[in-house]
């Protein structure tokens, strides 16, 4: 049998058999490499250890040291291993697929009857058991007859179907842990007791219709997480308790701030709570933007489809966009609703974004270049179609308002106006309680519009503006839009978590489609750059990370309810109102609790619904003209005079802007 060459990371090169596996390349290293070896890495691809290797190649070996190969593999055969257990309990159970996810893995499966949290008990010791067997775990590859022959011997439909939907050209790869077989590409560990017994645990179970197709079964998906460590698997379930805690559609119940409903999927009914936090946000944003040299718009919210054709959404973005259609020659208040007429029927779309009428008010008389850069900023009403399986809470939503803005300008410009929004949307970031962000430099994909000298300028243009103001990026090559690069800005909240909101983006496609020019100094007409920028992005979203990054405990400006003032006896109740209307007059948010309840009653109900400061009034503090501070997360109490709460208050009530 004729050699090939293997090339190992060090670039050392030595000849073996053709068909050698990279067990037998470990074992040929050492005695010890063979024992830690989990797979290997060959040309780059993920190789099991038992596969042959035909040609010449480059070669790693990996062992449980190498993280991202280690977890791959032991989320993958507990896939696996899961499976076994539940077909070991209950032997006429059907089962799919089960890939690696983040964190862990999944399965699915057709049972009658649904899965138990004690079932997942039982199937978690049967896990344990399984690993303590150390079964080994074997590979072939079948023919597709073969294969299909098995599955219909053994009553397994769902494993035909794959079959038949895999390409012809791709080898039927068959793996058994122990005497349990099932089709998979791998790769797998070697044996059972290769998986770690104490850095795992089985989560929940979920409904999952077959191939995703609502039409067909619906089947039972367990999901599992796994780590390499006991330690690492600890940490993670501590995240998701903490995250459990600030989930803010738990959080919007208990302060009262939204709710969704089946009448209006994806949207939002905010309640006095909720949208004094929302105001508070879009007055702040406004603020900065005025100062930051931004002109507030407004644009039209049904826009004819002609628009959305020139501006290419049409082709490209139908499938989000809710239509209207209007027949224009109903005018009578009796006309049949139902009864169109399809030659007066103009076709409408409901924005999903507000850049094509920008380009409008650009457009609205001629521009020279002394007008240039022109910043129009819109808190922009956006509906946008999103499957009901993708919505979450305020996070994902069918319809949003973004700080959207547009700035048109010449192509030496663009570093400087980019420079200038890296240092905004830091100012706004810090003043919202996020330190720490990212920015990712999205660049050139193959296939885009534009000559290479006019990308080498822009991205040229965006590196120097992050340099120039002292920050460092991350460089994602291929990633930029058809028409210009981008830059994207992540926040990490308090729990780690990190979140895409802003944006700015390069574009000399859209003005050229749209017709916008203005006059240069040479007295021609020019095209305008226009950068396409948002800081929070929606104000939705954006609400939801805030919540969840503060677990409700908004900053004191930006709480709906920032002070109860509660009576201890109802001898203090004229006080108590005195109080509220001194902080009131200060433009702090007050209220009065003047309610034949208890004190610790009343402070248990308004520290759930996260009012940051209650002050407590008996006979006591009217006498002496003081109130009794309790502070949202703190036990102890203080006692300070009005006049001091009172202004103290009225500064904490301050947005950060204009302190």
């Amino acid at each position: 049998m004729a050699d090939i060459s293997l090339t190992f990371p060090d670039g050392n090169a030595r000849s073996f058999p053709k068909g050698v596996t990279p067990a037998d390349v470990a074992a040929d290293i050492s005695t010890s490499l063979r024992k830690k070896a989990i797979s290997a890495h060959v040309n780059g691809q993920h190789w099991d250890l038992q596969w042959p290797i035909e040609e010449d190649s480059s070669i790693a070996i990996n062992t449980m040291k190498d993280e991202a190969p280690a977890l791959e593999l032991i989320r993958h055969d507990l896939a696996h291993i899961m499976a076994r257990a539940v077909q070991e309990i209950w032997p006429d159970v059907n089962v799919t697929i089960g890939p690696v996810i983040e964190n862990g893995w999944y399965y699915d499966f057709d049972r009658a009857e649904p899965f138990t949290p004690e079932d997942l008990g039982a199937i978690e010791k049967k896990m344990k058991e399984i690993i303590n067997k150390r079964d080994d775990v074997t590979t072939e590859v079948w023919d597709r007859a073969r294969a299909i022959k098995h599955y219909e011997d053994n009553g397994e439909p769902y494993k035909v179907e794959l079959i038949d939907s895999i390409p012809g050209d791709e080898p039927l790869r068959m793996y058994w842990h122990g005497d349990w077989q099932d089709l998979c590409r791998g790769p797998h560990l070697q044996n059972t007791g290769q998986v770690p017994g104490d850095s795992w645990k089985l989560m929940s179970v979920a409904g999952a219709y077959w191939r995703g197709d609502s039409s067909r079964q619906m089947l039972q998906r367990i999901y599992g997480v796994a780590f390499q460590t006991r330690d690492q698997l600890k940490k993670y379930l501590n995240f998701l308790e903490e995250a459990e805690k600030r989930d803010h559609r738990k959080l919007g119940r208990e302060m009262d701030l939204f709710h969704m409903q089946e009448e209006a999927p994806g949207q939002v009914f905010w309640h006095p709570n909720g949208w004094t936090v929302y105001t508070q946000l879009q007055d702040y944003m406004r603020r900065k933007q005025r100062a930051g040299g931004y002109q507030e718009i407004n644009t039209p919210q049904v826009v004819d489809r002609k628009l959305w054709e020139k501006s290419g959404h049409w082709d490209k973005y139908q499938h989000h966009m809710f239509l209207v259609e209007v027949d224009e020659s109903r005018d009578g208040e009796d006309d049949d609703a139902s009864v169109k007429n399809k030659d007066q029927t103009r076709i409408n779309a409901l924005k999903p974004m507000n850049c094509p009428c920008h380009v409008q008010v650009f457009n609205q008389g001629l521009k020279s270049y002394r007008d240039l850069p022109l910043r129009l900023a819109e808190f922009g009403s956006c509906a946008r179609f999103e499957p009901s399986g993708a919505l979450h809470g305020i996070m994902r939503v069918r319809g949003f308002t973004q700080d959207d803005a547009h700035i048109f300008c010449t192509e030496e410009q663009i570093q400087e106006e980019c420079a200038r929004f890296i240092d905004f949307t830091a100012d706004v970031y810090r003043e919202l309680g996020f330190e720490n962000f990212e920015i990712r430099f999205a660049t050139r994909p193959e296939k885009r519009v534009g000559s290479d000298e006019s990308w080498d300028y822009v991205e040229g243009a965006l590196e120097n503006a992050i340099k120039a103001v002292g920050r460092d990026y991350t460089l994602e090559p291929g990633d930029g839009a058809f028409y210009g690069p981008k830059l994207d800005f992540y926040l990490t909240d308090a729990i780690g978590r990190v979140w895409q909101c802003g944006t700015f983006q390069v574009d000399p496609n859209l003005p050229e489609r749209l017709g916008a020019t203005y006059i240069a100094a040479d007295g021609e007409k020019h095209r305008p750059y226009m950068l396409h920028r948002a800081c929070l992005g929606s104000f939705e979203r954006f609400i939801g990370i805030l919540i969840e990054n503060w677990e409700g405990k908004l900053p004191f400006w930006l709480a709906p309810r920032q002070v109860v003032v509660a009576s201890i006896t109802s001898e203090a109740d004229d006080y108590v109102q005195e109080v509220v209307a001194a902080l009131q007059a200060q433009g702090v948010r007050a209220e009065a609790d003047i309610r034949n309840e208890k004190i610790n009653y009343k402070v248990r109900e308004h520290s759930v619904g996260k009012v940051p400061v209650i002050l407590a009034c008996g006979g006591r503090e009217v006498e002496e003209r003081t109130v009794s501070v309790r502070r949202l997360g703190e036990k102890q109490t203080t006692v300070t005079s009005l006049e001091d709460i009172v202004g103290e208050l009225a500064k904490s009530a301050t947005p950060p802007d204009l302190l």
